[in-house]
């Protein structure tokens, strides 16, 4: 098979994560969301990220694949809050392939788990990334997503000492 796009659209399949799904879902995470790519990502990549997600959402969790290779998945899970009629879906992750972006995995990704969502009951879903980050709001937008805000994230570097400036006394 071909990695390019146009060959895993024409045999994409979208299902359940499994566990033996795990490290290849873990590995093109790694890839896709780089501390160098996303500096100021508040969520941080890890197994952890997946196996919390799939312990409490797993019907949410889904991988796209064409033979017997792992394309791309997307994360996600609801949220019901406190004293409110509505259902909230909320779509923590979608990573595709570097090698195979723009070829439909994520758009197919998302259309399943838009699916299930509204199986489940969701009203709303919500998504968020960085301001700066054009080509997942692009994606968004495709998705119907609108709108956008932008939201202020401060970070503190902790492993900076902080020198506090003494002032002298004549």
């Amino acid at each position: 098979m071909s990695d390019t796009p146009s060959a895993a659209k024409d045999t994409l399949r979208i299902r359940e994560m499994t566990i033996d799904d795990f490290p290849e879902v873990f590995h093109i995470g790694e890839q896709v969301f780089t501390a160098e790519s996303f500096q100021s990502l508040y969520r941080t990549w890890d197994e952890y990220e997946i196996t919390t997600l799939f312990n409490s959402d797993s019907e949410l969790c889904l991988v796209a694949e064409a033979g017997d290779r792992i394309l791309g998945f997307a994360l996600g899970t609801t949220v019901t809050k406190h004293n409110s009629p509505w259902k909230y879906g909320y779509l923590v992750w979608v990573g595709v392939r570097l090698d195979i972006q723009q070829g439909g995995v994520g758009s197919g990704l998302f259309k399943e788990i838009k699916h299930r969502m509204k199986e489940q009951g969701v009203r709303m879903m919500i998504i968020d990334t960085s301001a700066d980050n054009q080509p997942a709001i692009r994606f968004f937008e495709k998705q119907g997503f609108g709108d956008v805000q932008d939201h202020v994230y401060m970070s503190l570097n902790l492993s900076h000492k902080n020198r506090k400036k003494t002032v002298k006394k004549p």
